[in-house]
């Protein structure tokens, strides 16, 4: 857990003179987001001339600064150890390959069990980070699907890596087996995604709130009775590929809530025992690193299972 942090400076240099106050703070508070350091404004965490200030108050210069920021909150959730690979970590970020069948944090009924709970029991001071129920997690993956995941490890790069996820300056490509064979070579589908009004499990570019999407694909490899796609995804709605591949003909293969019977090629029974979930893997994630401002890329193997498949239709082509 992080430490309180106690500043106080008599004045505020007179170099930063016509700047924002947020500005301003985010330079001196380093360890902080700007969406951090406007709560404890707002909380009279951080004070000038001791009084409570907006964000936007343009600064003089000479004005006292007052900062009293306490730890975050505990997360309350238990750490719990777990067979998780680690790909790189430092002081601001862990980059792991999360497998299949884990779910990425507590929530509807899930308390334990998460990849959460195993990374508070890895890094212990990935408590309060996001908040309580999300400490560190910036994006998420379904929970069959497996591979590489960013988590920050403090609010300054929890607050930065939201950012690029938000604006979309994130790069993520995906591989997929999705049934049927795909006549095209490469393509982008782009029908908006939105809760179905009628499953609220589901998602559906039939629904009144649906937002843009876009999943750009092409063909890897086509196999017997499926066909092996690399995904990039320049959005992050959610179950956004498996949406669009099942509502374009091709549903991920396993794909249990968008797949039905077509979700299985031919040799169900052998495939359904070499692998167990949908065929969706996140194979690399591209991003800037929060501090040192250098375009990192992390590249996760696919797994056995899906590796087993793939393998097993393989050889049905011959």
């Amino acid at each position: 857990m992080e430490a309180a942090q106690e500043k106080n400076v008599t004045r505020i240099p007179r170099e930063f003179a016509g700047k924002r106050a947020d500005v301003f703070l985010s330079d001196f508070l380093k360890d902080l987001s700007r969406s951090s350091i406007k709560r404890h404004i707002e909380l009279g965490n951080i004070l000038i001339d001791q009084k409570i200030f907006k964000p936007s108050k343009i600064i003089s210069g000479g004005e006292s600064l007052s900062v009293n920021i306490p730890p975050p909150e505990p997360c309350g959730i238990k750490g719990e150890r777990a067979d998780i690979e680690v790909l790189y970590e430092d002081s601001d970020i862990i980059v792991v390959n999360k497998p299949p069948g884990m779910v990425v944090h507590p929530g509807a009924g899930v308390t334990s069990g998460t990849l959460v709970n195993a990374l508070v029991h890895m890094c212990g001071d990935l408590s309060g980070i996001g908040g309580k129920t999300r400490p560190g997690i910036v994006h998420r993956l379904d929970k069959e699907t497996s591979g590489i995941m960013v988590v920050a490890k403090n609010d300054r790069a929890h607050g930065n890596l939201s950012e690029q996820f938000k604006i979309r300056e994130t790069e993520k490509e995906y591989v997929a087996v999705v049934s049927g064979g795909m006549k095209k070579n490469s393509g982008v589908f782009t029908s908006p995604i939105g809760r179905s009004p009628s499953n609220r499990v589901k998602m559906t570019s039939f629904s009144r709130a649906a937002r843009d999407a876009e999943t750009r694909w092409e063909v890897a490899e086509r196999l017997f009775g499926v066909t092996l796609v690399r995904v990039w995804p320049k959005t992050g709605r959610t179950h956004q590929i498996r949406v669009h591949f099942s509502e374009n003909g091709f549903p991920v293969l396993g794909d249990k809530v968008y797949g039905g019977r077509k979700s299985r090629p031919r040799n169900s029974a052998t495939l359904g025992a070499l692998i167990k979930r949908h065929a969706l893997h996140a194979r690399s994630l591209g991003f800037t690193h929060p501090s040192t401002g250098s375009r990192v890329e992390f590249t996760a193997e696919i797994p056995e299972d899906m590796t087993s498949a793939i393998d097993f239709l393989r050889s049905r082509n011959v």
